[in-house]
């Protein structure tokens, strides 16, 4: 292959990695490997003096969608030129006074103000034209939507998301396959929502590392900010009128190193994303006559970090099963350290990397972390390729079969049956309001799945014999299998109710379990013996969810599980029948934030005990809309006012 023909290869590949990267939220390819094709080309084009029309090194950012409104950008934002050499950074600076600061991992955002109000925001898109998400933009956190300054603004910052807020979010979704793999992606997905309440959820910040203009106005009287030629009195005037900046340290050559210090110490605790450093004169005039090139500004220069490497060797590919079937390789290597902390595991992404690496059991490889988080392999020495895709899931023993979808192969079991695909349904057994198993979380019972561990839920009561295998696997240990066996233990004395609602019978919601367990005593053994008309009895069911438990007692697979389960538990009362049942034949419907109970299920709980029961919206047939906040213009009070439902706060239901 000659060196235009190697161009047009790598123009391709980069291209197809950032489209996915940047406009589909999903990698094909790791930083490093991006990094290394990127450098080729350039090198390949510095060397040709060619340089094709449609080649990254000359086109930035991602192409606008069309879900959002597009608008060209009054100045073209260009990327910067970048080095992992320190010393070319010291060569750059030289001995201008220059700002040291975060290049944060995000999103950029052009903000616009006028008369102190915004007025637009706009994302980067391809450096030319953008995404209109103003809306969006007035959600973020600490965005002042009114600043003091009445003339014209434009600023440009990064919107990003926090590691913090980027866990919690992945937990709630609880859908191992529907989180998201970084911050980055989050926050691009949430700052182009068209939903803003969706981006309000996601608590964006936005960082402001530039202002582009800050113009006065004669006719109103309002004369420009004067920077004294500074772009550290812009960054101390920005602040003053209630944004934050990116942190900065001035430094020259001279006091380079003791600024990186600083920031490469600081990095690997920060709780927010950041691929590097940014240099920026701090001579606004110098710095603007210096102009730009076809891409990058003239006036400042980024540094990205030096990966930390460390040879190691190649123990096993893992692959985890997930609830679409996707099988996951995962690298586990001899533990080493990296950034400070002690590596063994790194996720190969899919058959076709696994490939490109011609990865081997024994082979020597090169792990990084990206952006001094992620765990990644750099490269593998040896290249034997002697790991063999399995033909088998490790969580069913069914087929597997690899699918080519964009050119990357990914490995699917085709078992419909496999537990690994009714992931769902495990994580419902676990959860607090049904077996209440502490400590058992998605990523634990994939583990356990892709270990041939647990294959009926009644195995997790029989986990003790793989007590060494589980001590021995990587994140676990013998405290955190004693925390899991000790919830698992715990869980065996439950309720009756509970256990209705957790082996997930169709309709069988947490309130209709107790609805049962109450009517029949809580009797286990009368109710799996139940008919159609005796469930068609209680209020509240009617035939098709009666018709559908019966059918499902019926079925010897459910009823075989069951008897399995049940060896295992033992139940305690929920119901006394000496309390007395106040609310018998009342409906409640609970909203807003509570004072005097824990939660709403608390509360409820209180509610079905003596005899009521808990909607989940107003209707005619409520009887109170608990809510402490009578006030509020939402719209269970607005019905509820306008059916004549009683509004009542927490106090006044106590009083009943």
């Amino acid at each position: 292959m000659d060196k235009k023909e190697r161009m047009q290869e790598l123009v391709s590949l980069l291209n197809k990695a950032s489209r996915a990267y940047y406009a589909e939220d999903r990698e094909i390819m790791s930083d490093h490997e991006y990094d290394a094709l990127y450098d080729e080309l350039q090198a390949l084009e510095k060397e040709t003096g060619v340089t094709l029309a449609n080649s990254p090194t000359i086109h930035v950012g991602y192409e606008a969608v069309d879900s959002l409104p597009k608008e060209r950008h009054e100045r073209p934002m260009l990327s910067l030129d970048k080095t992992k050499d320190v010393e070319q950074l010291r060569a750059f600076i030289g001995q201008n006074r220059t700002l040291l600061s975060w290049k944060m991992d995000g999103l950029t955002i052009v903000l616009t103000y006028h008369d102190g109000e915004m007025v637009k925001a706009v994302t980067r898109g391809n450096g030319i034209i953008g995404e209109v998400v103003t809306n969006n933009a007035k959600t973020f956190v600490n965005v002042p939507l009114r600043i003091p300054f009445r003339g014209d603004l434009v600023i440009r910052g990064e919107a990003i998301i926090t590691y913090s807020d980027f866990n919690r979010i992945n937990e709630e979704i609880g859908d191992a396959d529907a989180q998201y793999k970084n911050p980055r992606n989050l926050c691009s997905g949430s700052v182009r929502q068209l939903n803003n309440q969706v981006t309000a959820e996601r608590k964006v910040h936005l960082y402001v590392f530039s202002l582009v203009s800050a113009a006065g106005s004669e006719e109103r009287g309002i004369p420009a900010p004067d920077f004294h030629n500074s772009r550290e009195q812009q960054f101390l005037w920005l602040q003053k009128q209630g944004f934050q900046t990116v942190e900065y340290r001035v430094v020259t050559g001279d006091t380079l190193d003791d600024a990186m210090h600083y920031f490469s110490t600081k990095v690997v605790s920060n709780d927010f994303p950041s691929d590097g450093l940014v240099a920026l004169y701090d001579d606004i005039a110098y710095g603007d006559s210096l102009g730009t090139t076809a891409k990058f500004p003239r006036n400042a220069y980024a540094f990205k970090w030096a990966d930390e490497k460390a040879a190691t060797h190649l123990k096993m590919i893992e692959w985890s099963p997930s609830r679409t079937g996707l099988l996951n390789p995962v690298a586990v290597f001899d533990p080493v350290e990296l950034e400070g902390t002690t590596v063994s595991r790194a996720s190969v992404h899919n058959v076709s990397i696994m490939k490109q690496l011609a990865l081997g059991i024994g082979d020597e490889i090169e792990v990084y972390k990206a952006n001094m988080i992620i765990p990644q392999i750099a490269d593998n020495l040896t290249k034997s390729g002697n790991v063999k895709i399995p033909d088998r899931c490790p969580a069913c023993g069914g087929p597997t079969e690899i699918h080519s979808e964009n050119d990357v192969e990914t490995l699917y079991c085709t078992n419909p049956d496999c537990p690994a695909k009714a992931i769902n349904a495990w994580c419902h057994f676990v959860e607090r309001e049904a077996m209440n198993m502490d400590g058992i979380s998605e990523a634990t019972l994939e583990d356990f799945m892709a270990h041939g561990m647990i294959h009926t839920f009644a195995d997790l009561y029989r986990l003790d014999a793989y007590k060494t295998e589980i001590v021995a696997m990587d994140g676990f240990g013998e405290k955190s299998y004693q925390k899991i066996w000790d919830g698992i233990q715990r869980s065996r004395h439950t309720t009756v109710a509970r256990f209705l609602y957790a082996v997930g019978i169709p309709n069988i919601g947490v309130a209709t379990a107790r609805l049962i367990a109450k009517a029949f005593g809580e009797d286990i053994d009368a109710i799996r013996h139940a008919a159609v008309e005796q469930l068609s009895e209680i209020d509240g069911i009617g035939g098709v969810i009666a018709a559908a438990f019966v059918d499902w007692w019926k079925n010897p697979k459910n009823s075989d599980a069951a008897d399995d389960i049940l060896s295992y538990l033992t139940f305690e009362k929920e119901y006394d029948d000496t309390v007395e049942q106040k609310f018998a034949g009342k409906t409640f419907v609970i909203t807003g934030s509570l004072q005097h109970f824990a939660n709403r299920n608390e509360l409820k709980e209180l509610i079905e005990k003596q005899g009521g029961k808990v909607a989940g919206s107003v209707s005619s047939k409520t009887s109170y809309l608990i809510n402490n906040d009578a006030t509020s213009s939402s719209t269970k009070n607005r019905t509820a006012q306008r059916l004549g439902v009683p509004i009542i706060t927490e106090d006044e239901f106590m009083a009943l």
